[in-house]
Formats: C-alpha cells, sequence, structure tokens
C-alpha cells in the first residue's frame, strides 16, 4: 500500500534492514526474525494464509479493522494474483491495542520509518496495518462500510470496492501513477463500484481523472450524466498536409 508522492513507499522496505518494535524492547531487532514454520510453498497460498490468521486474531479480540489491497481485491472476486504483502486497515487510536494483541499471539510487531503504518510478520509474509490511506485517517465511518466477506472460508471485515479503488486512485501522483496495476482492478470489480460516488470522492484531481477517461475510451465505464455528449471522443489529431 503506497502514500502519494512518497517514493520510499513504492517499496517500504527498499534500503531498511532493521526495525523497531513496535512495543516492548527498544533495541533493534532484525527484519527476517519472523514465523515461517508453516510456510506454504505457494506464494499466493502463503499470503492468503497469513491474512486469515491475522484476520481470525484481530476479529477474537474484537478490534475494528477492515482487510485492504489485493487479497480484498480477491475477496471481492478478483483474479488470485496477489501482491507482495498483506494489507489491513486500523484506527490510528487503535494501533497500540492492535500491535499488543499481534504480539501476544506470537507474531513480531514493528514501527517503520513511515508514520502511517506498523509492519508485522506472519508465516513469513509481511503484513501492513495502515492507519492512513492516501494520507487520509481511517475512520469508523470507513471501516463501517466494509462488508463481510469469505476469505478462503474465513469470514472478515473486507473494505469495499468503491473504497479499495479510491484508496489506489487518491494515492496517485507525479511520482506514483501505475495505472496498469489499478485497471485490472476496476476492471474486475466495474459493477460493484459506485462510480458515481467514487468520481465525487476523487473531486477534480488530475490523476484520478485521466485513469477515469481511460476508463471511458476502454468502454469499461460510461462518462458521468452530465458531461458534454463529445466529452468521451478522443480529440482530434493535427491535420495533415497536402503537400501534392
Amino acid at each position: 500500500m503506497t502514500q502519494p508522492a512518497d517514493d520510499r513507499a513504492l517499496d517500504p522496505r527498499a534500503g531498511v534492514s532493521e526495525l523497531r518494535p513496535a512495543t516492548g524492547d527498544s533495541g533493534l531487532v532484525p527484519r527476517n526474525r519472523s514465523l515461517r514454520e508453516d510456510l506454504p510453498l505457494d506464494r499466493n497460498q502463503a499470503i492468503l494464509q497469513a491474512a486469515k490468521q491475522v484476520g481470525a486474531i484481530l476479529k477474537r479480540k474484537e478490534h475494528p479493522f477492515a482487510l485492504a489491497g489485493s487479497v480484498a481485491v480477491y475477496a471481492h472476486g478478483g483474479t488470485q494474483n496477489l501482491q507482495h504483502d498483506v494489507d489491513f486497515c486500523i484506527r490510528p487510536e487503535d494501533a497500540p491495542a492492535v500491535a499488543e494483541t499481534l504480539q501476544e499471539a506470537g507474531l513480531p510487531v514493528y514501527t517503520p520509518p513511515e508514520d502511517w503504518l506498523l509492519k508485522a510478520d506472519c508465516l513469513g509474509q509481511p503484513v501492513d496495518l495502515i492507519f492512513e490511506l492516501a494520507h487520509q485517517p481511517v475512520t469508523t465511518e470507513l471501516l463501517g462500510r466494509a462488508e463481510e466477506l469469505s476469505v478462503d472460508s474465513v469470514l472478515m471485515p473486507v473494505l469495499s470496492p468503491t473504497d479499495l479503488l479510491h484508496g489506489l486512485l487518491a494515492a496517485f501522483s507525479e511520482h506514483h501513477c501505475d495505472f496498469g496495476a489499478v485497471l485490472p482492478i476496476a476492471r474486475t470489480l466495474r459493477e460493484k463500484i459506485d462510480w458515481e460516488e467514487l468520481r465525487r470522492e476523487c473531486g477534480d484531481a488530475p490523476m484520478p481523472a485521466a485513469f477515469f477517461f481511460v476508463l471511458e475510451r476502454l468502454e469499461i465505464i460510461s462518462p458521468p450524466e452530465d458531461a458534454p455528449e463529445d466529452a468521451a471522443e478522443a480529440p482530434a489529431g493535427p491535420a495533415k498536409e497536402d503537400h501534392r
């Protein structure tokens, strides 16, 4: 999960060899100290197992949370082409209690240089506990819109498709604007997304507007109802000179 205009967020672990524990011992802990005993051979399945285990732990302690990221897309019907980690959204005020709960369950929890998340390890897989999406705090309202879905047979709250895509679009910037990674998600979840609400949330931001235009040109979505009739038409190219 990335934040806008933050080059480090493209690879949160790049250049970081050690992370500090979230609580307890203040000494540096090697980042490779993780629970790998039951790691499945398949990476997608390993990420799913980590999501299920952390989700079950948070549910037992009744922490407000919602699954996010590629595993959330999978839970909504996307392909099982999972990315490099597991993402959960939690409220900022719940971060210390969530960290304590995971540590009590035997999972190492670290505070990275980025100040908008905590990191944990589960079954050898990195887990991001995010309390800001695109520089906006995770709120009770956001978590309240999450849908209870089965994640590989384990029920847990999952960010709504509209909120999932909004988080991705709001993170676009001049330094991070990978339409190719988000396009398959928009295509897969298009019937479940409230596009009118999404346009309203994104406002006049140029990067989301450009992404909407691409979706319209690919006929994945329709132009807004109040758009001019020629809004979805491609601009005419320069007139060719007649050299005859």
